[in-house]
């Protein structure tokens, strides 16, 4: 079983003959494509292109010195340069009685997780939510999952940043649904409110993305090979019609129904719903690691409130075409481009339930600043 979930790979060039060497600690995540032409700005493509001078000579050292350790440090130095992150929300109540999403933006919470400054620099955490059964779940959620992070963060000597870091995430979501459940349990009657969650942690340039239910993180990154954008898939949806998730009910005594816990509930992992726990409903994350290159441009985080109506790949490219809009005119000094990334999420919230959408729908972006 591998230590982090695979990622779907984007159309790319083959990977360079470097990489060969033997199986890397993480050999699922979708790499940067090769070459530097078709970048998406001149200082980009000319950072492309310094690295890749470097790594040709440093491909040729380790060929002589048969090391795999100078893979690892090349890799460190060419990524050496931290992207800003910077989030954008819209949410629409659409055709429900309440709103029950929450979300929320922590652009940068180094201060407050005091990481080994020696290893980590920038750590940024970014979170959708999407109730069901009340808001009370996911409200819950985005009070305390991140200060049940910030708490549990590494701190001091670690000797695996990214092992380290996705048991603090496995422990977080279990302090909190435990947490959640025992708030519930204690009231009469007691609460059955419910919560999905889709979570970005980043560190430095890593991104660690921790999901329960089926809200998405997506990734938008440049594809200079067919010069076009590619929508990657960071998040795995968790449904009772799954074989794994269906075994792991049935295993622990529930059912399936008309693709449903029981017949009721939509999905198969949750904070919250204390009633199906005992059903194989489980608030175990499923944890994803992809490394973000100069050809990304944005990570999109929405509820299925959202993909119920657009595709993957139509909302990325719907963003897109708010983000070249000329005609969208920043107000009160704020740059334009936080104008754009904030039309770009209320545009795409409305056009969803213009579409139909009849759920709640929260529309996270979030900027990729090289």
């Amino acid at each position: 079983m591998d230590l982090f979930g695979d990622l779907p790979e984007p159309e790319r060039s083959p990977r360079p003959a470097a990489g060969s060497g033997g199986p890397l600690l993480f050999d699922d995540l979708p790499p940067a494509s090769s070459g530097d032409s078709g970048s998406l700005d001149t200082s980009i493509s000319q950072m492309v292109k310094n690295e890749g001078k470097g790594a040709k000579r440093k491909t040729s050292e380790e060929e002589k010195n048969g090391s795999e350790e100078l893979v690892e440090k090349k890799v460190c130095k060419a990524s050496s340069a931290i992207f800003g992150l910077k989030g954008y929300v819209a949410e629409r109540k659409g055709e429900r009685e309440e709103m029950q999403d929450a979300h929320v933006i922590l652009n940068d919470i180094t201060e407050e997780c005091k990481p080994p400054s020696s290893l980590i620099t920038r750590v940024s955490y970014f979170a959708v939510f999407d109730g069901h059964g009340g808001i009370r779940a996911s409200k819950f959620a985005a009070q305390n999952l991140h200060q049940n992070l910030i708490r549990k963060f590494p701190k001091g000597d670690v000797i695996s940043v990214e092992k380290t870091v996705k048991r603090c995430l496995l422990d977080t979501f279990k302090h909190t649904d435990e947490e959640f459940l025992k708030q519930a349990s204690s009231q009469k009657p007691a609460w059955k409110d419910g919560s999905t969650a889709t979570c970005v942690l980043a560190v430095d340039n890593i991104l660690y993305i921790a999901n329960l239910g089926d809200s998405r993180a997506i990734l938008c990154r440049y594809n200079e090979e067919s010069q076009k954008h590619a929508a990657l898939s960071l998040s795995k949806e968790h449904n009772p019609t799954q074989y794994e998730e269906r075994m792991r009910i049935q295993k622990a005594g529930g059912n399936v129904r008309d693709g449903r816990v029981l017949g009721v509930l939509e999905v198969s992992r949750s904070i919250g719903d204390g009633q199906y726990k005992r059903c194989g409903v489980t608030s175990v994350p499923d944890i994803r690691r992809c490394q973000l290159t100069p050809n990304d441009r944005f990570i999109l985080l929405a509820c299925d409130g959202l993909f119920k109506v657009f595709t993957p790949e139509e909302a990325v490219n719907f963003i897109l075409s708010c983000l070249e809009d000329e005609k969208i005119q920043s107000r009160e000094g704020k740059p334009a481009v936080d104008a754009r990334y904030e039309a770009a999420c209320n545009r795409l919230a409305n056009k969803a339930v213009q579409r139909g959408s009849a759920d709640n729908v929260t529309v996270m972006v979030v900027r990729i600043g090289h």
